[in-house]
């Protein structure tokens, strides 16, 4: 863990429906102040995961780290392109939520992980519920990606804390 320039990193992880971002809200209800930030708005498309994990790094902590503002293209989704650039103004917290928060070079600039834990058929019917047709053509491709990086990272063992749902 390193210090990060006054604010404070948690990575909230698990597999697509598992809670991430239900977390996200109840904890910012608690501790008003806190910024958030979800990798939906940093996957560069559908096959992103593991490229949306190296753009945390590289755009969003690594700047935090030293001081800076951090500075990333969205994905606009409708068009299936880049997008608008973004920004983050962090302030004394910053939760970033989203698959693949957790690898080996985000955890080493975060001060927590948090991995959620689901079984497949609650996760699955939970995500298609809350994102429909939108997701439903994805889901498949999605959870193979889920699958690869939190393998290849050992993004689970990582964490901090494991909470089941």
């Amino acid at each position: 863990m390193s210090a990060i320039s006054g604010t404070r990193v948690m990575l909230v992880d698990g597999r697509s429906g598992s809670g991430k971002t239900t977390f996200a809200e109840r904890f910012v209800a608690r501790h008003p102040g806190t910024s958030v930030l979800h990798l939906d708005s940093v996957y560069p498309g559908w096959d992103g995961l593991a490229a949306g994990n190296d753009l945390l790094v590289r755009c969003i902590l690594e700047p935090i780290a030293s001081g800076r503002a951090p500075r990333w293209r969205g994905w606009d989704w409708q068009r299936d392109g880049p997008g608008e650039w973004m920004s983050l103004r962090p302030g004394r917290h910053l939760l970033v939520e989203g698959a693949g928060a957790i690898g080996r070079a985000s955890r080493r600039l975060a001060h927590l992980a948090i991995w959620l834990e689901l079984d497949e058929p609650t996760r699955k019917l939970r995500a298609l519920e809350r994102d429909g047709d939108t997701y439903a053509p994805h889901w498949d491709r999605w959870a193979a990606q889920e699958a690869r990086f939190a393998g290849r990272e050992g993004s689970r063992l990582l964490a901090d804390r494991v909470l089941r749902g």
